[in-house]
């Protein structure tokens, strides 16, 4: 793996990551369309710069995250189906990460899952309450003195997160988006859009950072010093980019709603589908 496509890779991770689009998905059809060779690198780096990503929401949402240890058990309740699984699919999940088709079918099964979303949720979509998990507490200021603050904190029920984190298995196929299925578990569970999504970018902490340090960890012995630099590189970008497309995929769905993804996965699920009718030999070698 070459730098440029280290920083390509890192680029379509941060962008997509928080949109309900798949990152993995784009990152496998980025690989085909530069023509890179899979190899124990790119199947560790595809996993390990999500962490990049996330790393972008701690920073954004610090004061909303760093709520208790209540909430971070929830998050780890979440976890667990997609843990459970992750650890005994996880060959299996390697072997589609190299499945141009796979994304494909998957880009357009998920498209036309997140237009059904949006019609019987149009409700939570459109209607944000403006304080929403309003919290008031009491903490000394700079002068030591107590004052009462106002914070937004994201209040889920240990059934909710549990609900929600059922989901999370199903974007292990590659082209899925765990964004998009874990937004769409949190609008069953009567969220908003707006407590939907944030549930899901916090729930990606524990999930991505337990998989990208699991899949480090396995090949650590394989990875070369150069590939080192290429990951730090990679989460990096992934960081900084990641910061940005939170703020765009919020904005986006205030204004056009789920459907606006969907359409688009739908689109370029067909494109890849008729190309490879065509003729056109897209999976990755």
């Amino acid at each position: 793996m070459t730098t440029v496509e280290a920083v390509v890779l890192a680029v379509v991770e941060g962008l997509t990551e928080f949109l309900p689009v798949s990152s993995t998905g784009h990152m496998i059809l980025t690989e085909s369309l530069m023509k890179m060779q899979r190899s124990t690198l790119t199947n560790v780096f595809i996993v390990n710069i999500q962490f990049g990503a996330i790393l972008s929401v701690l920073f954004l949402y610090r004061k909303r995250f760093f709520q208790g240890l209540n909430f971070y058990l929830k998050l780890f309740v979440g976890f667990i189906p997609a843990g459970i699984c992750g650890y005994f699919l996880n060959d299996k999940i390697d072997r589609l990460l190299s499945s141009v088709f796979t994304v494909a079918v998957s880009l357009v099964i998920g498209g036309i899952a997140l237009i059904v979303a949006d019609i019987i949720f149009r409700k939570q979509i459109e209607n944000i309450p403006i304080d929403e998990d309003l919290a008031t507490f009491k903490e000394p200021n700079e002068f030591g003195i107590e004052v009462t603050r106002e914070v937004q904190l994201l209040n889920v029920t240990w059934l909710q997160s549990f609900i929600i984190g059922l989901f999370q298995p199903i974007a292990m196929l590659p082209g899925v988006s765990r964004s998009a299925i874990t937004i769409i578990g949190g609008l069953t569970q009567k969220f908003s859009i707006k407590k939907a999504a944030e549930f899901s970018f916090f729930l990606g902490v524990p999930t991505i950072s337990v998989a990208a340090t699991y899949k480090l960890v396995n090949v650590y012995d394989m990875i070369k010093g150069q590939d080192i630099d290429l990951l730090i590189l990679g989460n990096v970008v992934s960081f900084i980019v990641g910061m940005l497309a939170i703020r765009f995929f919020l904005d986006l769905i205030a204004k056009y709603g789920l459907k606006f993804f969907g359409y688009y996965r739908i689109a370029l699920g067909v494109t890849i589908l008729v190309l490879m009718a065509l003729g056109h030999k897209l999976d990755i070698n």
